[in-house]
């Protein structure tokens, strides 16, 4: 049988037992004890490289942080199932002392544990604290580390997850194989409506069910985690309402101001068909994977998105990408993506007005345009090939450039319905058509400042005056409100004197 004890066991053990004996013997058993807890031979613990711990739980999340001040503590056991102890050669914090989270393992406090002990088919406790500030604007609205546990080589981790600011915390309850974790917010036949009373956080997926409606009022802060998102199930509905002076703000959870222009914190927004037209206003999308993914699921395309007076910048990925959608767009900034500012694939039926499609993405080489549109869709994993009618992509008094030598790019597959044309539009292309009509060609558009991503147009502007009254009039303000007629600019922007 083999006997262990910390150090601060056996001070206690010696206090209980040898109290009234010399303090010479006393010492002299205490390092018996000691000595004989230490003389395990290394081959009793199990050093199989393929063994791994068990946990109570995949991830510890504070989310009683608001009610107690800021302060809260969670418990994880670690379990070993094995018929032999195990040694855990390092338990700590992937951050160190600077994590906001602190540790107790088995006893020990210290952001790192080293050779933490867990018997044959035992368990032990580790115990996690955290502190912050909920109160506090410039606290994140996400606290996260990880705990990690080495183990005969083979590495564990644990995700530790707090709320940093008072805020509408949607988190993840339901998962599905095949589906990123996901949370109803809007079940069928249910209207829910979010207030700008405080932020709101997305950890996971937040659902529309069918028929479900959500409405998100003006000057809502809608925030994501990583990989995170907004899924508007098929005829389910959603209608942003943003104002000039309200905009509803879709970002990520990183508030730092080194975050501010890092792409790729967030996953998208995925709308399918809807039982009506879902409607975005006034809405700032920045900073995600893919801006809006308009996909229809059924044959039919059903309901389309109403897209008007929005920005949708700085995506790793696509601005918008759709397929087999109906979307009408005006008033509308896409811009600074690492892919495509616009890829229609698949067919299906658009129409841009007065929209501002610039590209100078840096953050890796771009090899696709600002504006791609196909009547198919290509699966690289399977190489399936989908196709579908083209009907309608309709681009007026739009700007579409870029640091690529070509920013508009057709691709059609035969046999299948194709139908485009751009009219009174600035674009950079090679691409010479029939459909391009009254179009500025390959003149560059003079931005104010692409590198400070201020897409308004320079005085000299050749994009001045350039747009068709008949196309502006049904939109005679301009993305910041200004007055474009009775001579419009190209683009989400009139020009303005400074």
């Amino acid at each position: 049988m083999t006997i262990s004890f910390t150090f601060a066991r056996m001070i206690k053990l010696s206090d209980k037992l040898f109290q009234g004996f010399i303090p010479g013997l006393a010492l002299l058993l205490l390092l018996q004890a000691m000595m004989f807890s230490s003389c395990r031979k290394e081959e009793d613990f199990d050093t199989s490289p393929s063994l791994k711990l068990s946990f109570s739980e995949d991830s510890v999340l504070f989310d009683t942080v608001f009610s107690t001040l800021g302060s809260a503590t969670r418990i994880l056991m670690v379990y070993n199932s094995s018929k032999k102890p195990v040694l855990i050669s390092a338990a700590g914090l992937e951050k160190g002392p600077e994590s906001q989270f602190r540790l107790n393992v088995d006893g020990i406090s210290s952001h790192l544990a080293n050779d933490i002990e867990i018997g044959a088919e035992d368990s032990i406790y580790v115990f996690v604290k955290v502190r912050v500030d909920p109160t506090s604007q410039n606290s994140p609205l996400v606290v996260t580390d990880r705990l990690f546990f080495e183990t005969n080589g083979n590495l564990q981790t644990v995700d530790l997850v707090a709320w940093g600011q008072d805020a509408h915390y949607i988190v993840a309850n339901k998962f599905v194989e095949g589906l990123p974790p996901y949370r109803i917010v809007a079940s069928g036949n249910q209207t829910v409506t979010w207030s700008n009373d405080k932020p709101f956080l997305i950890y996971g997926y937040a659902v529309v069910d069918s028929l479900g409606v959500l409405n998100i009022e003006k000057g809502c802060r809608i925030h994501f985690h990583n990989n995170s998102g907004l899924w508007v199930y098929r005829f389910g509905s959603l209608r942003v309402n943003g104002t000039l002076d309200e905009r509803v703000v879709f970002q990520g959870d990183r508030l730092e101001e080194s975050y501010q222009d890092v792409s790729g914190q967030w996953d998208r927004i995925w709308l399918n068909e809807g039982s009506v037209d879902n409607v975005i206003n006034y809405a700032v999308i920045k900073n995600g994977f893919i801006g809006l993914q308009l996909e229809t699921l059924l044959s039919s395309e059903g309901n389309k998105l109403m897209l008007s007076n929005t920005v949708i910048h700085n995506m790793s990925g696509w601005g918008i990408f759709t397929r087999f959608y109906r979307l009408e767009a005006w008033n509308c900034e896409i811009s600074g993506c690492g892919l495509d500012n616009v890829y229609l694939s698949t067919g299906g039926d658009y129409d841009f007005r007065h929209c501002t499609m610039g590209n100078y993405w840096s953050g890796t080489v771009r090899k696709t345009p600002a504006v791609l549109i196909s009547n198919f869709y290509k699966n690289e994993y399977t190489q399936t090939l989908y196709t579908g009618d083209l009907k309608r992509a309709f681009f007026g008094n739009c700007i579409i450039y870029g640091n690529l030598e070509d920013e508009f790019i057709t691709a059609k597959e035969e046999g299948v319905m194709f139908n485009y044309r751009l009219d009174h539009c600035l674009v950079k292309t090679a691409h010479v058509s029939d459909s391009l009509v009254s179009c500025i060609r390959n003149q560059d558009p003079l931005f104010l400042d692409i590198e400070k991503h201020d897409y308004t147009l320079k005085e000299s502007s050749p994009a001045r005056g350039a747009g068709s009254v008949e196309i502006a009039t049904p939109f005679p303000n301009d993305l910041p409100g200004n007055p474009r007629l009775p001579s419009p600019d190209l683009g989400a922007y009139q020009f303005m004197p400074r």
